[in-house]
C-alpha cells in the first residue's frame, strides 16, 4: 500500500486571519482622576487647574495609557478635558475620556476605526478565537461590521475549526 504524504489542508486553504489581540494596547494603564483636583470634591476652579497640571510631573505617564475620569458626582467643564490633554499628549502612549475599566474596549475601537481593510477585499477571513488578553466582544463586532462589505466570507475561531459567521451571496457582487 503507498502512503499519502500528509497535507497541511490549513496552511493551503488560503484563509486570511485576523488576531486581534495584537490590537491590545501596549503599556500600563494608569487611571487620572479629577477629584484631586475639585474645590471641596463639587467644582474645578480655572486658575487653581492650571496651576496643578502646570506643576505635575507629566513624565511619570511617560509611555503609559492614561484614563482620565471623575470618581465624584461633580460637572466638569469640558475644556478641562481638554487641559489634561494638552499636558498628557506628549508623554502618553494612549488618552482616552473613561473609567479605567473601559480603556481596553475605547483603545480597541479606535484602533479598529483605522485598521486598513483594504487587505481584506474578496479574502476569506477568520477571526481568530483564542487570546491570552481579554478582547472586548465590541472588537468582534466591529470588525465583523468593518470586513463585511468587503470580504468574501468571515468565519470566528481558529483555522482548523471555524464557525461561519457571513458569507457573500451572488447577489451582494
Amino acid at each position: 500500500m503507498l502512503e499519502q504524504p500528509l497535507v497541511n489542508r490549513v496552511a493551503n486553504s488560503r484563509l486570511f486571519t485576523i488576531d486581534l489581540e495584537e490590537l491590545y494596547p501596549k503599556g500600563e494603564l494608569v487611571p487620572f482622576d479629577l477629584k484631586g483636583y475639585l474645590f471641596m470634591e463639587l467644582i474645578l476652579k480655572e486658575k487653581d487647574f492650571r496651576e496643578a497640571l502646570q506643576a505635575l510631573d507629566w513624565e511619570q505617564y511617560r509611555g503609559k495609557n492614561l484614563a482620565v475620569f471623575c470618581s465624584t458626582d461633580a460637572i466638569i467643564p469640558l475644556w478641562a478635558y481638554m487641559l489634561v490633554a494638552t499636558h498628557a499628549a506628549p508623554f502618553v502612549a494612549d488618552i482616552a475620556l473613561c473609567e479605567p475599566a473601559e480603556f481596553v474596549e475605547k483603545a480597541f475601537l479606535k484602533k479598529l476605526a483605522t485598521y486598513d481593510i483594504s487587505v481584506c477585499e474578496g479574502q476569506r477571513i477568520v477571526i481568530k478565537g483564542c487570546s491570552d488578553k481579554p478582547v472586548p466582544a465590541s472588537a468582534y463586532l466591529e470588525i465583523t461590521r468593518r470586513l463585511q462589505p468587503v470580504a468574501l466570507s468571515i468565519m470566528f475561531g481558529e483555522p482548523c475549526s471555524t464557525v461561519p459567521v457571513y458569507k457573500r451571496t451572488k447577489v451582494e457582487k
